[in-house]
């Protein structure tokens, strides 16, 4: 029986936004801001002026603060786009920043960054913290994206640049970051915050944990068990299609294309299949005809019979 789509309700993607927004705000908050690493956009900007007021004003009230009219601005633009789940994101992910940080009145005592293992990790193993940090970044993000939620910031100036200068949205989130983050290395090289490690050098970190979270976020969002869509151009195809359908319990599909080269006329057989059976469809197509002309892609959604439901 073939797989039904199903509705999510609506307070499932609120819970993994919160879920994903706390992460975040762990990784900001306890693993970055002490170790003077940028991530870049509103939450880099924040921290900016965290250093810049050697920390009167907090990052999580600074992230929201620069947020709320970012985000009045994209609905005033593009509309309901940017509805309550942005602002209930930012929200979030602001609020626990200064929760784990110990800034919100009343929870003084928090202060995660202040536990020995991070202290340790800041002085010993820094590479490793920058590491953890992005880990937290881009599997928070990743599962606020997911749950068709976003953090605001940077998200809603790429779309408005989109839309009003035409600029790709990941040209513009880049242009962004990088102005943030030399922006905060200017701070940091000038307060001259920075201790054992030059600003240009916690740079250079920042640009490797927006590096790393990005590739994150991609995982989080498509899975680790991309599957494969395999295109097989061969004069035994009848062959190869009935056994993929007997020996791989998979579907085919003959599309009929005719080849420039020799003006031949035949048909192409595609079909999707999890990682674990490409071997066994290469295997077979070499069995069936070694010349055969075989074109692999990764695939990343499939909704039907004979693979898993993707949240």
């Amino acid at each position: 029986m073939t797989e039904k789509i199903f509705q999510r309700s609506p307070v499932v993607d609120y819970i993994a936004i919160s879920i994903g927004a706390i992460l975040m705000a762990i990784g900001i908050g306890v693993f970055l801001v002490d170790a003077k690493v940028v991530p870049g956009g509103v939450s880099g900007l924040a921290m900016a002026m965290y250093y810049l007021t050697n920390g009167a004003l907090s990052v999580g009230l600074m992230v929201w603060i620069f947020n709320v009219p970012l985000y009045i601005w994209g609905v005033k633009v593009l509309g309901k786009r940017f509805g309550i789940r942005t602002f209930f994101g930012f929200t979030i992910n602001a609020f626990f920043i200064d929760f784990f940080r110990g800034d919100i009145p009343g929870f003084g005592f928090v202060r995660l960054q202040d536990t020995q293992t991070v202290q340790n990790l800041l002085q010993n193993d820094f590479l490793f913290l920058i590491l953890i940090g992005a880990t937290f970044l881009g599997v928070g993000l990743g599962i606020v994206f997911k749950f068709k939620g976003t953090t605001a910031g940077t998200d809603i100036v790429a779309a408005i640049m989109q839309k009003k200068f035409s600029v790709k949205p990941g040209q513009s989130i880049m242009i962004i970051d990088f102005m943030v983050i030399t922006i905060a290395g200017l701070i940091i090289e000038f307060k001259d915050l920075a201790t054992d490690k030059p600003a240009f050098l916690l740079t250079l970190y920042a640009l490797f944990l927006l590096f790393i979270s990005a590739r994150i976020v991609d995982v989080i969002i498509d899975g680790f068990d991309y599957a494969r869509m395999a295109y097989i151009v061969s004069d035994k195809n009848q062959e190869i299609a009935k056994r993929i359908m007997t020996d791989l319990s998979r579907g085919a599909t003959a599309i009929k294309t005719r080849g420039l080269y020799k003006n031949i006329e035949r048909e192409m057989i595609t079909t999707v299949v999890t990682l674990k059976e490409l071997g066994k469809l290469t295997d077979l197509i070499r069995e069936i005809d070694p010349d055969a002309f075989v074109v692999i892609n990764n695939v990343h959604e499939i909704l039907g019979e004979g693979f898993r439901r993707r949240i």
